[in-house]
Formats: C-alpha cells, structure tokens, sequence
C-alpha cells in the first residue's frame, strides 16, 4: 500500500498586477544637497534658493510617498519573514510534486 502523501495547503490568493513605478531618488536627493550647498550673498537670491530646496523637498517627499504605497500593495507584505520561507518551502513542495505527477503521467501507456 503506498503511503498518502499531504501535500501543504496554502489558500489560493488572487494575483494583483502592480505597475511598475519609476523612483528616481538620487538626482532628487542629489539637488537638494546641491541646493543646500550654495551659498548666495544676495538675501533675494537665499530666498530664491530656498524656495527652490523646499520644492525638491516635497518633490521627493511625493516620491517616497508614491514607493511607499507601491510597496503596501505587494502581494505577501503583511507576512513575516519567517512565514514567507514557509511558503515558499510549501510552494517549492507542491512544484516537485506536480513535476513528478507530470513525468510519471508521461511515462503511463495507455
């Protein structure tokens, strides 16, 4: 009698498709840096200067607003660590599993 094998239950979770966001931190990061750096004589040109630091301040702001809501839409974030090995573990099963169902119906002759 062959032994019945269990195989691992992971409940089946509808795939959402998430589009592809394009952060772009260094250069934000890099002008204000820059920004901060300059050091103008003119009390007119420090105010122009620091209107325009406060701009890319809240440009990058938006930025990393935008990343952080990409990532709270990722499939499995809410997971620890140590669940997500587990199901990967369980999903690694289940694929040699169905790849040795698939190679023995192969095989069957009928």
């Amino acid at each position: 009698m062959d032994a019945v094998e269990t195989k691992p239950q992971i409940t089946n979770i509808p795939e959402t498709k998430i589009q592809p966001v394009e952060i772009e931190i260094l250069p934000v990061v890099y002008d204000i840096i820059r920004s901060v750096e300059k050091d103008p004589i003119d009390n007119t040109a420090k105010q122009k200067e620091s209107a325009e630091c406060s701009q890319k301040v809240l440009e990058l702001q938006r930025t990393l607003e935008a990343a952080r809501s990409t990532i709270r839409k990722l499939h499995g974030i809410e997971y620890s660590k140590e669940e997500q090995l587990r199901r990967l573990e369980s999903l690694r099963k289940q694929l040699a599993l169905k790849q040795q169902l698939i190679k023995k119906y192969k095989n069957v002759q009928f």
